[in-house]
């Protein structure tokens, strides 16, 4: 452990924090995650805790957990993290069996969430700064969804951005109503001009693993049974203008929708689509070890002409082991014929990266 002498005022000085650390003066001062150049590149992002146990910071798929110092017998426990350049990661503090959002972060996702960004990782606009303890608003009108060809019951919103217009179906609906807030995002930027007035479905998952995967019961459901129910509420809709949005096993099953139902998808906004998927991929110790570009990819190779669809494609540049299998799928997608756009956003498999080109992508996907 450091000791705690004067010689430690200035601690933290690079960072900008001023005062001793565990004092009234520093706690006051105190605001964290706060990044330093890095001598090799990059940066080192200070992270602190205040508690009397240990802690530990988890990211969201960038990294391993990091544990925490103590600093002295005080009460503070921080963490020197060697940060990339342009990265934006999602971290929660573990303490006590518990999960915590950062106090010191004004910027977080749900309750127990949140975010960092290094000061070269490019601005988010619209999409607002949410504290942990926020309630995010929610779309007033709701649909009650029990599906025959699904199973179960779930309850589906709808909110018409800009007046409402073409339908984009957000998959993993209900993270993008509690974690991030997307109705307030695209209201934004529907009303700056950046998107053109669409109507949001917000589908939340029941079991992700088997709904998402190349299979077509899922797409029959919501061709046969939602989206006529989405053009029975009474909120201005335009399904025949579908845009699909989904990221991860989301973005998978967007794809599969666009080669398997193109009168149903043609137009995808598809981030860090997990294109590494077999039938058996999942159970597997290392499920991104198998052939590039999984199924999808297979499909692709013999799929007909796609002159109809338009993608986007966005994928984390420190994804390292999806790069591969997404690179495949955007040059097989483009060789079958498709409007293809590709990007690289600042972050890991980490929805506070994707947050940006699900705005900017659905935008372009609308043409």
């Amino acid at each position: 452990m450091r000791p705690v002498t004067a010689d430690t005022e200035h601690a933290f000085a690079a960072f900008g924090l001023p005062g001793t650390p565990g004092t009234d003066e520093f706690w006051a001062a105190a605001g964290t995650p706060a990044s330093a150049p890095a001598e090799d590149g990059g940066w080192t992002t200070l992270f602190l805790w205040r508690g009397s146990e240990a802690a530990s910071i988890e990211f969201e798929s960038w990294s391993a957990p990091v544990p925490l110092r103590r600093w002295g017998d005080t009460d503070c426990w921080y963490a020197e993290v060697r940060m990339p350049a342009r990265l934006r990661v999602t971290y929660r503090f573990l303490a006590g069996g518990a999960a915590y959002a950062d106090p010191f972060n004004p910027v977080g996702a749900g309750g127990d969430r949140s975010i960092a960004a290094t000061p070269d990782a490019p601005d988010q606009p619209h999409w607002p700064d949410v504290g942990a303890s926020d309630v995010l608003p929610l779309p007033r009108a709701r649909i009650r969804w029990a599906s025959e060809r699904l199973g179960g019951r779930r309850t589906v919103r709808i909110h018409p951005a800009g007046g409402g217009g073409p339908v984009v179906l957000l998959l993993d609906g209900d993270d993008w109503l509690y974690l991030h807030p997307a109705m307030t995002a695209f209201d934004s930027a529907v009303a700056s001009g950046q998107v053109a007035p669409v109507t949001l479905v917000f589908l939340p998952a029941k079991d992700r693993a088997a709904e998402f995967a190349c299979r077509p019961a899922l797409w029959e459901a919501i061709r046969d049974e939602l989206l006529p129910l989405v053009a029975e509420s009474g909120v201005p809709a335009d399904p025949d203008r579908l845009v699909v949005a989904g990221q991860s096993l989301g973005g998978l099953s967007a794809l599969y929708a666009a080669l398997e139902f193109p009168e149903l998808v043609s137009r995808v906004a598809c981030q860090s689509g997990s294109f590494w998927w077999t039938p058996d991929g999942m159970d597997l110790p290392d499920p991104m070890g198998g052939p590039v570009g999984g199924t999808i990819a297979a499909r692709l190779r013999e799929h007909p002409r796609l002159s109809g669809l338009r993608i986007a494609f966005d994928v984390g540049e420190h994804e390292t082991g999806m790069l591969p299998h997404c690179e495949l799928t955007e040059s097989l997608t483009e060789r079958a014929g498709a409007t293809v756009r590709v990007s690289r956003s600042a972050s890991g498999h980490d929805r506070a990266g994707w947050r940006h080109a699900l705005l900017r992508d659905v935008a372009w996907a609308l043409g």
